[in-house]
């Protein structure tokens, strides 16, 4: 059963004749009949909603053929990934901790009139962290992680963007969930800018008016690669707003110490000096190079010293890479 006060909010609106507040309080229904495993219960409010979808027709000038719901714009994929296994500095573990604890002590923050943050903006340069901090959100709070899919929802046709946007809310708002639009800024431009159509503009409105509507059981995760492009509206959408930028010297030191300890053979290099011979820009560079030394390293079947393996990798390693003026952030 979903609890009482959504069913007498439910009743209420009925009565009233409020179809938007009945239709958001169903899928709050839905939402909460999911966390509780009860799938058959929640689709079947879903199927109902979507009957209950005023249909229009289709004319010779009617846009790209439409779908049911807002799913085929959305990659579900379960999280694997938790928050200790990643690399955040002290004030982003801290912001972090403190939305986690809010979603999973939401009850009593309900209780005293409050409702728990729910919209994180991560920017920074690529390759440090923003995804991975997405789908280790989902891991803590045990949700499924819902990534959008541009592909599915910008399209070239007048308002069917907009019209799309909207569906995927539709849909989200059906079940607890984090969900997450990797480069933010495609859908959030600032509307300001002249160079941009008045179609972006009918999208971003949108998108700021279902950021508003969006309950706070579904976990919203942007992330930029260049927050100045925000609208300004967005961006005071989101409650909290961190920043992952390159690593530290310390921090990648830490993160090659940690990676050499998981060997069961001497790497005959520290991590700093190794660092020094590969100097990486960013975790994911870090990562793929160690990743390359664990394929070579497995495949030559104890036939090569770790050490032979690793400095073959820094050869190689070096010579496909290109280096920016400035390596490392200061510490």
């Amino acid at each position: 059963m979903a609890r009482s006060d959504l069913i007498l909010n439910l009743v209420k609106a009925g009565v009233e004749g409020n179809t938007s507040d009945a239709r958001s309080i169903a899928e709050a229904i839905a939402a909460d009949e999911r966390a509780k495993k009860h799938a058959g219960v929640a689709d079947r409010i879903s199927r109902v909603l979507d009957a209950a979808t005023p249909s229009k027709g289709s004319g010779r000038n009617s846009p790209a053929p439409r779908v049911r719901d807002g799913s085929g714009g959305i990659q579900r994929s379960e999280p694997l990934c938790s928050i200790n296994e990643l690399y955040l500095d002290a004030t982003a573990r801290s912001a972090c901790d403190e939305l986690i604890e809010e979603q999973r002590r939401a009850d009593v923050l309900r209780a005293h009139g409050m409702e728990p943050r729910h919209r994180l903006l991560l920017a920074g340069p690529p390759g440090n962290g923003k995804t991975s901090l997405a789908e280790a959100l989902a891991y803590e709070l045990a949700l499924p992680l819902f990534t959008v899919r541009y592909e599915a929802v910008v399209t070239s046709y007048l308002g069917e963007t907009a019209q799309r946007l909207k569906r995927l809310f539709d849909f989200v708002r059906t079940e607890p969930c984090v969900l997450f639009f990797d480069e933010f800024d495609a859908i959030g431009k600032e509307r300001g800018d002249i160079h941009e159509t008045g179609e972006i503009k009918r999208v971003v409105t949108t998108l700021l008016l279902q950021l508003d509507d969006l309950p706070s059981y579904c976990v919203l995760v942007g992330a930029t690669n260049h927050p100045e492009l925000l609208d300004r509206a967005a961006w005071r959408r989101f409650e909290l707003r961190l920043n992952l930028d390159r690593p530290t010297s310390h921090q990648m030191i830490t993160y090659f110490s940690d990676q050499l300890k998981k060997f069961d053979e001497q790497p005959g290099y520290t991590a700093k000096r190794l660092i020094e011979k590969v100097m990486p820009t960013s975790y994911s560079e870090a990562e793929a190079f160690f990743l390359d030394i664990k394929r070579r390293y497995a495949l030559a079947q104890g036939e090569r010293e770790l050490r032979s393996v690793i400095d073959s990798r820094v050869k190689v390693f070096a010579s496909r890479r290109y280096r920016p003026d400035r390596e490392y952030m200061d510490d």
